[in-house]
Parts: C-alpha cells; structure tokens; sequence
C-alpha cells in the first residue's frame, strides 16, 4: 500500500474513533443529542466508505480467482486454503465458509470490502507483512470461528505463527476500534421501535431489552460479559472483563450501564407510560439473580397454575428466548466456545470481536452461526430473585400483569 492509500485509512481510522468518542461519551447537558446520534453513525459509515473509494484511484482493482469445486484440493481443510493469492483455491460453496469462516461468501467479501483500508494499513513500519486483505480477515476469522491454535493457522494459511497471531489481534483490534457502534445502545427514537418488537410478542409495554450475564472460561478462570438483547437477537450492549466470580448483581452494579440508568442518562429520561393509574418507565427484563427493580422486571417465583403471574412469567419467557438464542449463537464461535488462553485482554477483544461480527450478520440476514436449537439451554428457566423489589417496582410489575393477562385472553 502506497503513502496516500496508508494516509487515507489512517484519516478514516482517527475520524472513526473521534466519533465514537462522541457517540459513546455524549455531554449530558446537550438536549439535541438524540438527533446527533443517527448522525454520528452516518457519519462514521461515511468515514470508512470513504476510506475504501480513496483506494480506487490509486491501486489495481484485485483480481479475484474463483475455483470450481472440483479444481479444488481433495478433502474439507484448508492446508491449501490461500486467499488472495495467485494458486489459491477460493470454496465459494456455502457449507465450507459457513463451517470456517462462519459466514457465507457473499458476507466475507462485503466484510473485506468494509476493513480492507484498516487492515492493510496498521503493519509493523518496519517490517509490513505485504499479505492482501482477504488473506488477513481470512486468518482472523478462521480463529475466532473455529478456536484453531495459532500453530494450525500457520500450517493451513501458509504463514509464520507470528503473522496468524498479528493478523487475529489486528483484525479484532479493527473490529472493536472502528464498528463498535454496530453495538452501541439505541437513542431514544431507537428504543421505542424495540419496545414495539416486545410488545408484538409479548403484550407487555415499554421494555427495551432483556439483560443478562454470560460467563466465558479464560485459562483456569473465567470473565463475565453483561448482555442487553433486543427481540431480533441484536446485542445492544455488551460489557465483558468482569470476573467470572462476580455474581450477575456484582455485574450490573459495576457496569456503566447501571450508572447510566441510576443517573437517569438513559431508560429513565423518557415519559412512562400509565397503566392503571401506576407510572411504568421504561425498563429491562432479566431472569436470573438479579433484584426486582423499577426498571428491572423479573418473573414471579413459584406462581399457581393458570393464574394471571403465570401468564405474566410465560410472557417474560418468550421476550428472554431472542437472549438466550444470542448466548447460544455467540457460543457457536469457536474461540468461545473452549476455554481461551492468553491474556484477558486478548479474550474480551475476542468476546466484542464476535458480539460485532453477530450483529454485522444480522443485518444482512446471514444466519450461518445462529442457533435454533434451544432444547439444552437452561436460561429460561426461572430462578429466584434476590429480593422481593421496594413497593414502586411491584406495583409496576402488578400493573403489566394485567397487560400480559389480557394479551393471552386475545389469543383465545
């Protein structure tokens, strides 16, 4: 790469991270902030697109050089798996990317058209590695999709360990820099549409995400990420590198998110909504050791059969199912799935690197690591909460009950 194409990703890099400072740690007393966040993210696509077509005048446009599946080696591993070179055999087939990469074809080379400019402009100075685009988001992809140790990357890629390991870091480093705001909390604006999605399945009015912690194991450890899910299984907020020996509450008490809420930034500066002559704000559902509060909804414990909190915990268990398919499908990675080594600053780029690539896949509807099957997952299942909640949140918690109850009296 050139001096002008490394000093137009470079600009593209720092305009991108001065607007995710913006975006991620707006001024509190600025009212209009809400309708500078959609234009803040327009602009941070712009940033990077702008990037990529600054490439198009100076450099040859890449030829790429597509296999059919019979001039390809014998077997399904990539010992000959070479991307972006002259002999490489390219599998456009969807079984083996998805099995891979985890994502189809077509989502591998809008990716690689979205961070070409990032990845190829970050090398050593003194010793850049001259490997193409395709070939870097190749590697880091192939580990995070499948858990490969670094010796198994060198042998299938054809580079020193040294190169597979520069290239996943750097790839996770792009990943969690520049699109952070691919999980970046909804405005305003944002959060009624999610509160409408809820509503749809549910009945129940006003929630904006489901929030719940996941436990992944780094070395003899293990960290905790604390998830909001909206109802399409979009992370919305994930904050990771927590001990693993926290409990959910420790988490949440220690996460900006709860700041945030406590001082009213976000959920608690909109008009509730009355039911019954009680205030509801907007609020959360959880299920697991949390406390009942007035902007965390929790099941009831134990409830009679056929009685009004039943319906009102059934509900709570269908809006809870789009968290445990993104526990699940965040699992299908394979660098999370099996113990991580390294350091844990290596392991939460790698837990924002997949809750980034999950989120990217949703909205192209590549549904390649999703996870259907929930028949082994225990998060729905109700356990007790740490305390029965302060008046207010049971009285907002008794006022959706009743939306809950007549939402399954329609459907009758």
């Amino acid at each position: 790469m050139n001096t002008r194409q490394r000093l137009a990703a470079l600009l593209s890099s720092l305009i991108s991270q001065l607007l995710l400072l913006l975006l991620i740690f707006p001024s509190n007393s600025n009212p209009n902030y809400d309708f500078l966040s959609p234009l803040l993210l327009h602009l941070l696509n712009t940033s990077e697109t702008a990037a990529t077509l600054s490439l198009i005048p100076f450099s040859k446009k890449r030829k790429r050089t597509n296999f059919s599946e019979s001039d390809a080696p014998a077997g399904d591993d990539l010992t000959r798996f070479k991307l972006g070179r002259p002999d490489s055999f390219i599998r456009r087939n969807p079984d083996t990317f998805k099995k891979f990469f985890n994502i189809n074809s077509s989502t591998f080379d809008w990716l690689c058209g979205l961070l070409e400019p990032l990845l190829e402009c970050r090398d050593p100075v003194d010793s850049p590695l001259n490997i193409a685009a395709e070939t870097r988001l190749g590697i880091g992809l192939f580990r995070l999709a499948t858990g490969a140790n670094y010796s198994d990357i060198s042998r299938r890629f054809d580079v020193s360990e040294h190169v597979a390991i520069f290239c996943v870091k750097q790839l996770c480093r792009v990943l969690c820099t520049n699109y952070r705001f691919w999980v970046g909390f909804p405005n305003s604006g944002e959060l009624e549409s999610v509160s409408t999605q809820f509503e749809s399945i549910s009945g129940i009015p006003n929630c904006c995400g489901v929030i719940c912690c996941v436990r992944f194991k780094v070395n003899e450890e293990s960290i905790a990420a604390q998830l909001v899910v909206d109802s399409s299984s979009r992370i919305i907020s994930i904050i990771a590198g927590f001990r693993g020996d926290k409990t959910d509450l420790q988490v949440l008490k220690s996460s900006t998110l709860f700041q945030d809420i406590e001082k009213g930034t976000i959920l608690m500066n909109s008009q509730p909504l009355q039911i019954n002559g009680v205030a509801v704000p907007k609020y959360f559902v959880g299920n697991g050791n949390y406390p009942l509060l007035n902007w965390l909804m929790l099941p009831f414990d134990d409830p009679v059969s056929q009685s009004n909190e039943e319906n009102f915990n059934n509900a709570i268990n269908l809006m809870c199912l789009p968290a445990v398919k993104a526990i699940e499908s965040l699992r299908n990675w394979g660098v999370l799935r099996e113990p991580l080594e390294g350091e844990i600053k290596a392991a939460v780029a790698s837990i924002g690197a997949c809750s980034i690539l999950h989120n990217m896949l949703l909205s192209r509807k590549d549904y390649s690591v999703f996870c259907e099957d929930l028949s082994d997952c225990s998060f729905h299942k109700y356990q007790s909460s740490l305390s029965p909640g302060d008046s207010v949140a049971c009285a907002i918690r008794s006022a959706l009950v009743t939306k809950a109850t007549e939402f399954q009296s329609q459907k009758q």
